[in-house]
């Protein structure tokens, strides 16, 4: 067994993932597994920059991680950042800050290596179930960028575009500097023209209607499944490989687009952070499955973080 450290810094989040791995048998048991928003993201589709204040909660975040990494005695860390801090001219300062607080570099990878760490954490425990047909296509809903990888056993073809929750509310939603409350049709019909655009995208690298098992990952799509399946509090075990129909999906879909903010933020699942933003993901959601022609999403709570994982596991 080796005891790993997984950092996994996307555009709305900052997760940890401190377990430890067994590569003979293929089992990952987790030690410490947490997640804080911090909108790293925070106007990056707009300014081209990290924000002082963004940066800010997201090196808070990192002093806690830290000394959680130190406290559990993890042999290796690896800090993985995704579409943010790809996309923003300052991002040397990101990496000075995290250098400064956790003694590694975060890796700014590509979006192709950012959905194979989600495929591999995703699929890892499926590919023995019977229940499940081939291929899979993984879909990793983030905040800035979503990623699209079809395969069986390894990845056969992979895709990031640069649609998800938080720049999908930042690009459509928001006007003279507040969020649409509730959203106005045209400002929906905006985000399916800017997804559908995305999509066709996704399609010149992966056929996506070749899946015959749709596997959901992220925040967006785990708190519809929570909705989806009456939760009264989060929970990970009963959202984790739920099966949730495309009609519920829908059914969920057309609710958010039209609640008022403090309408989804009494929904009892609802994380503070995601309030937001969750019209927009479950409508990148919606989009996929249409588009896939998918009756259902298998939810996984296992993603890119348990990819990252795994990847220093070897």
């Amino acid at each position: 067994m080796k005891r790993v450290a997984a950092i996994d810094c996307g555009t709305n989040s900052i997760r940890l993932l401190v377990a430890d791995a067994d590569p003979a048998t293929g089992e990952l048991k987790d030690l410490d597994r947490r997640m804080q928003i911090v909108r790293l993201g925070q106007g990056v589709d707009r300014t081209g920059r990290l924000a002082p204040e963004a940066l800010e909660r997201t090196f808070a975040a990192c002093r806690e991680y830290a000394a959680v990494i130190k406290g559990l005695g993890a042999e290796q860390v690896r800090f993985v950042a995704t579409s943010a801090s790809r996309d923003a001219e300052n991002r040397d300062d990101f990496v000075r800050g995290v250098v400064d607080i956790l003694g590694v570099e975060p890796e700014v990878i590509t979006g192709d290596q950012e959905a194979e760490f989600s495929f591999n954490g995703a699929t890892k425990e499926l590919t023995g179930r019977a229940d499940l047909e081939r291929p899979f296509l993984v879909v990793d809903i983030g905040g800035g960028s979503t990623e699209f990888v079809l395969g069986a056993e390894s990845v056969r073809a992979a895709r990031s575009v640069d649609v998800g929750c938080v720049r999908m509310t930042e690009r459509h939603l928001v006007h003279e500097g507040e969020i649409s409350d509730p959203p106005a049709p045209g400002q929906i019909a905006a985000i399916k023209a800017d997804v559908a655009a995305a999509l066709d995208r996704a399609e010149e690298t992966v056929p996506l209607r070749e899946a015959a098992t749709l596997v959901g990952l992220a925040g967006s799509v785990t708190t519809v499944a929570a909705i989806a399946l009456g939760l009264n509090q989060y929970d990970s075990e009963a959202i984790h490989h739920s099966r949730i129909p495309l009609a519920k999906v829908r059914e969920i879909t057309d609710r958010l687009v039209s609640s008022t903010h403090a309408e989804r933020a009494a929904i009892p699942v609802m994380h503070p952070g995601r309030v937001d933003v969750i019209a927009a993901g479950a409508l990148v959601l919606l989009s996929i499955m249409e588009r896939v022609g998918a009756g259902e999403v298998v939810v996984s709570e296992h993603d890119i973080l348990d990819g990252i994982a795994w990847s220093l596991a070897g």
